[in-house]
């Protein structure tokens, strides 16, 4: 019996507070308005994309798609608009639907427009930025979360969708 209280005792001195935040705790209106919880993307690699409807790299949302069609049994596609880089997202949440579905097909899911920096951003961004250090200096920058929902990569805007440090593990 003595074994039992000291294996208990050695197991709880050993135990390290663990962060409880993980990807899968988070929820956020879809930009249709409906809440989706991230727990329904466990299983898939997931990217994160804060998009921007009049940025130079806009044609990105073409390449996000072609991700999402070639690859999306093994990776979600999330797509965040935000205007905190030169005011190039404007628009409402449907001027953003409407303006990625016509221009561009979009079947990825879109969230409704967040903050990606500063004191107001959303708080997936604070996390991210906690997880990887990184923070996003422009549109059309991506962080890779694994399929346990930890972050595996952070990329510039310059780093495209399709890319093989993206698409390399799928």
């Amino acid at each position: 019996m003595q074994w039992i209280y000291t294996f208990v005792l050695f197991s709880f001195l050993n135990s390290s507070p663990k962060n409880t935040m993980s990807f899968y705790n988070f929820k956020m209106n879809g930009i249709e308005g409906k809440e989706i919880s991230f727990d329904a993307f466990k299983g898939k690699k997931v990217l994160i994309v804060n998009v921007a409807s009049e940025c130079g790299y806009t044609p990105q949302y073409e390449d996000l798609q072609n991700l999402h069609e070639a690859y999306g049994d093994k990776i979600a596609v999330l797509g965040f608009p935000a205007n905190n880089f030169g005011g190039q997202e404007p628009g409402t949440n449907l001027a953003i639907q409407q303006f990625c579905s016509a221009k561009f097909g979009v079947e990825f899911q879109m969230f409704e427009k967040i903050s990606v920096v500063g004191t107001n951003r959303h708080p997936l961004y604070a996390w991210l930025e906690r997880e990887t250090g990184k923070v996003p200096n422009w549109n059309f920058c991506k962080y890779l979360i694994d399929e346990q929902g930890k972050v595996k990569a952070f990329f510039p805007s310059s780093v495209n969708p399709m890319d093989e440090v993206i698409t390399g593990d799928l």
